[in-house]
């Protein structure tokens, strides 16, 4: 008969391995399943200049300081190796290469079935894959038609191919504002926008944004407490010059267009354009279809929770965006929400022995 565990974690990235410092803590009996051959979550299919969006002091995970400069915003790479550090200092047992294909729940304990043919047992299960692996685009008329390159910013990585094109980049958050920076250096880029993008200083008062959204209190309301989740931010952090460039029309802004014909885009005002390249900076989405036989989600496909407490008894969730907080989906704010879960499925083990 296989081992029960006290708790599957689905997803050894930031969120997983948060949920695994918090649980080793509590000495419970725990095994974090990764689909992917190493325990650094969605970081290593970024595109190669991405920088987090907070300085170091503000994006560390619970028990480890983000290295090096604490006023410095850490590189992609920077992270991927915090998160392999972070692992191997706390010896998380991480299992890779075990996508979970089923989830089935006997009673009050839960098999996870993984694409390898395997099957491990639990009491609980802590879903910690978060949204960013189920890249959004949104349907837009005469897609079909574009004859050119469309792509999402989880496929961009440089902007080596996109030399002299005309490139539009659709959305106004930073992922957006970085990667049509970059681009604007070698091509004719565009930010296709619904509303101007707005900027946030990163210093206020001689200090960082972060200081005073964490002395307010914004990093960590409880907007669950009001049956919602949080919203996301569409302010972009202007470490890095972007609000200088984008004035200067490197790139520029553009509303939205209407819909593609076969050479480009057709703008508002009816123009067509010829364009070579549009990428679509526009979020993920939850993609979650192993949870779906136990009820766990809404016609769409949505988790159905309140602050990661699903709906189906022993089941939890780290890493969604907006889950408790607005810092929910941030490396600073994984570690919290794991600790809050945690100690929520103490309470229904301790109420079951």
């Amino acid at each position: 008969m296989k081992e029960v565990l006290d708790t599957i974690v689905i997803g050894g990235g930031q969120a997983g391995l948060a949920s695994g410092y918090h649980l080793q803590k509590k000495g419970l009996r725990f095994l974090i399943l990764e689909a992917s051959d190493q325990a650094a979550g969605s970081w290593p299919r970024y595109y190669d200049s991405l920088k987090l969006f907070s300085p170091a002091r503000f994006s560390s995970m619970p028990g480890k300081k983000f290295p090096g400069e604490p006023n410095g915003y850490p590189k992609r790479d920077e992270v991927i190796h915090y998160l392999q550090d972070y692992r191997a200092q706390y010896q998380l047992p991480v299992k890779p290469n075990q996508r979970v294909a089923s989830v089935g729940r006997d009673g009050d304990e839960f098999t996870a079935r993984t694409m390898t043919g395997d099957t491990f047992r639990a009491r609980t299960i802590i879903n910690a894959t978060g949204s960013f692996h189920n890249p959004y685009m949104p349907a837009i008329p005469g897609q079909e038609a574009f004859k050119g390159r469309f792509l999402h910013s989880s496929e961009y990585r440089n902007p080596e191919s996109f030399n002299y094109q005309r490139v539009v980049v659709v959305g106004r958050g930073n992922s957006a504002v970085q990667i049509g920076v970059e681009l604007a250096e070698v091509s004719k880029t565009s930010l296709a926008v619904l509303r101007p993008v707005q900027f946030v200083k990163p210093r206020l008062l001689g200090q960082e944004v972060h200081f005073w959204v964490r002395v307010i209190g914004f990093d960590t309301f409880p907007f669950w407490w009001f049956g919602k989740t949080a919203p996301s931010s569409s302010g972009v952090n202007d470490s890095g010059q972007y609000k200088e460039k984008v004035a200067a029309g490197k790139p520029d802004q553009q509303p939205m267009f209407s819909s593609f014909y076969e050479g480009g885009v057709i703008w508002p005002n009816g123009t067509k354009e010829p364009v070579d390249t549009v990428i679509f900076a526009t979020g993920y989405r939850p993609h979650l279809p192993y949870l779906a036989a136990i009820g766990a989600l809404d016609a769409e496909g949505t988790p159905l929770h309140k602050a990661g407490i699903s709906d189906v008894p022993g089941l939890y969730y780290v890493g969604l965006e907006g889950q408790r907080s607005f810092a929910s989906a941030t490396l600073r704010g994984v570690g919290p929400d794991a600790a809050f879960v945690v100690g929520k499925l103490l309470r229904l083990r301790h109420l079951k022995s």
